[in-house]
């Protein structure tokens, strides 16, 4: 099967060039890289020049910052922005992050995954991050995958299609998809490798699990999942309380949620008291290899 990636960039001359020798050396190399370039205020602009002449599948587009930055949406812009410009478009389109790198046959199993399983709508590998020099697995629960590197199959854009232009979107399109019947999954045998903890962006880890609180009371988790999943972290992450402060500051403020139904009806659903064991398994690593149940 065919497929492209899309790598939104704000800021990201660093990390563009091991993404660029890690898209080069896969065993099966995407159609297309499309790179949107998105109000850096670094030397990404120059490196993406340079990476051009290096890689023959790169593309640069560039979408300008506009308004007030709202963690997510500008993730959001860069990745619709580039969709048209798919003509026609692959089997399968990538939302790669800028700070990631892979195995070199990723893609090539990945894709495998996609021709095998036609249900297959939204797949990732498993994240790994760096802990004190040692690659680490983070886990995930339920069918969640990951937004760091996630594939979508292209009949499924039309029904993710437009993506919430906030953080949460990776939540909400997966399961909109979900709902119409379609399969997702993270594969914890294709592994991908995250060079930037997650939060690393926002500043301080505190903050960024705040953020995370806001985008649960969006989405419309349960209070009392979100606190044992907060009370959960708590053992190796004391930043995990900023998921309730988060949550407390929307539900406070009586902000909006989601405004779909059937997407905070799945997500309570997905959160009801006969899941939590299971949950509990998943977020221990406890999960078949393979894919989301």
């Amino acid at each position: 099967m065919s497929y492209a990636v899309v790598t939104p960039a704000r800021n990201e001359a660093g990390a563009l060039p091991s993404l660029a020798e890690s898209l080069a050396a896969q065993s099966l190399r995407p159609v297309r890289w499309i790179v949107v370039e998105n109000g850096s205020t670094d030397e990404t602009t120059q490196v993406l020049q340079a990476l051009t002449q290096q890689v023959p599948f790169l593309e640069v587009h560039e979408v300008k910052a506009s308004g007030r930055p709202v963690r997510g949406a500008h993730i959001v812009r860069a990745f619709e922005s580039a969709l048209p410009t798919l003509d026609p478009l692959p089997d399968v389109v990538v939302k790669v992050d800028a700070d990631i790198t892979f195995p070199d046959d990723h893609f090539e199993q990945l894709m495998a995954r996609f021709a095998r399983d036609e249900r297959l709508g939204i797949a990732s590998g498993t994240c790994y991050e760096q802990i004190d020099d040692a690659w680490v697995e983070r886990h995930v629960t339920g069918d969640h995958v990951w937004g760091a590197a996630r594939a979508y199959r292209r009949e499924v854009l039309p029904v993710v299609m437009p993506l919430e232009p906030r953080m949460g979107w990776d939540g909400i399109d997966q399961i909109k998809a979900n709902i119409a019947g379609w399969r997702t999954a993270t594969f914890k045998d294709l592994p991908f490798f995250h060079h930037r903890p997650e939060g690393a962006r926002d500043g301080a880890v505190f903050r960024a699990r705040v953020n995370q609180g806001r985008a649960s009371y969006y989405m419309g988790y349960r209070p009392t999942y979100l606190l044992l999943r907060s009370a959960f972290a708590l053992r190796r992450d004391r930043a995990a309380l900023g998921l309730v402060w988060g949550y407390a500051l929307e539900a406070a403020s009586r902000r909006p949620r989601c405004p779909d139904p059937s997407v905070r009806q799945y997500v309570r659903s997905q959160q009801s008291a006969g899941h939590w064991r299971r949950r509990l398994d998943e977020a221990r690593g406890y999960r078949r290899t393979g894919a989301a149940p």
